[in-house]
């Protein structure tokens, strides 16, 4: 449910999460079989997580792992609505899990804030911004998900659920807050060349691409051990950044050849 004024702006979901869903937590009790969790996402939804999904191996005691007032990011293991009953393990979830799902409920976070700050700009009372908030977050998953979707569509995107004025101060928000996504594609060159100042043709094969006019496009080279060198290039989608990396590759192996040397590309999957 909303907050009050002097608290944080949050839209839970309703219902129960899925099995195998990643989500996010506070540890409200701990007892000697298990600590209970209130889900962060979903309203008025508390789990368990045994004492046995705590962590690997044998526990002496819980509460050296586990304290009331802890985050926990947990893996949902099964539910039973008809009996209210959410199990969860934090065991379950490896550190990639962990450090993505603590990361996106910071970024969901942020995007509960720039929603209450587009329903002042645009007029819009708490209980009807909470409304519309449960109807993006029904359509969209999240509401991060909302301003990304804003950022590259334009307010038309959610004006049906929104209204004019809010969706176009949501975009103003996104335009200010939201970072194009950006791709990276890599590859290995491998270049020889067997003249006394080899390696400085190597070199001069290799700056060729800074000779290149690539906007919106940035390429790094990393040494990887002789004689293999990586390419890194970053861009906004894949059709420019597979654009540049042919280019950067067709300037290298022309410029090591021309140079006496030899030289061969393999795009790293």
């Amino acid at each position: 449910m909303a907050k009050k004024s002097d608290e944080k702006f949050i839209i839970k979901r309703s219902g129960y999460p899925s099995k195998g869903e990643i989500v996010i937590g506070t540890v409200t009790r701990v007892l000697d079989f298990g600590a209970f969790v209130s889900l962060d996402e979903y309203e008025n939804r508390e789990g368990l997580v045994h004492i046995s999904e705590v962590a690997p191996g044998w526990i002496k005691d819980i509460r050296d792992h586990v304290k009331k007032g802890q985050k926990v990011v947990c893996k949902v293991l099964d539910t039973n609505p008809k009996r209210g009953h959410i199990d969860l393990s934090i065991k379950d979830v490896n550190e990639r899990q962990r450090r993505e799902k603590v990361q996106q409920w910071k970024s969901e976070q942020r995007a509960f804030k720039w929603l209450e700050i587009a329903g002042e700009k645009a007029g819009v009372s708490k209980k009807e911004l909470f409304e519309v908030g449960k109807k993006l977050l029904k359509e969209y998953d999240t509401i991060y998900g909302v301003f990304e979707d804003v950022f590259y569509e334009g307010h038309k995107a959610i004006l049906d659920i929104a209204g004019e004025k809010l969706a176009k101060a949501i975009e103003e928000i996104a335009k200010e807050n939201i970072k194009p996504h950006k791709v990276e594609i890599r590859g290995i060159f491998q270049l020889k060349s067997n003249a006394p100042d080899g390696i400085e043709r190597i070199k001069s094969a290799l700056l060729e691409i800074n000779n290149l006019s690539l906007d919106g496009v940035n390429i790094k080279i990393d040494y990887v051990g002789a004689p293999k060198y990586r390419i890194i290039v970053e861009s906004e989608d894949y059709k420019t950044a597979e654009k540049a990396l042919k280019k950067a590759v067709d300037k290298v192996l022309k410029k090591i050849k021309k140079l006496g040397g030899e030289g061969t590309f393999e795009k790293e999957v």
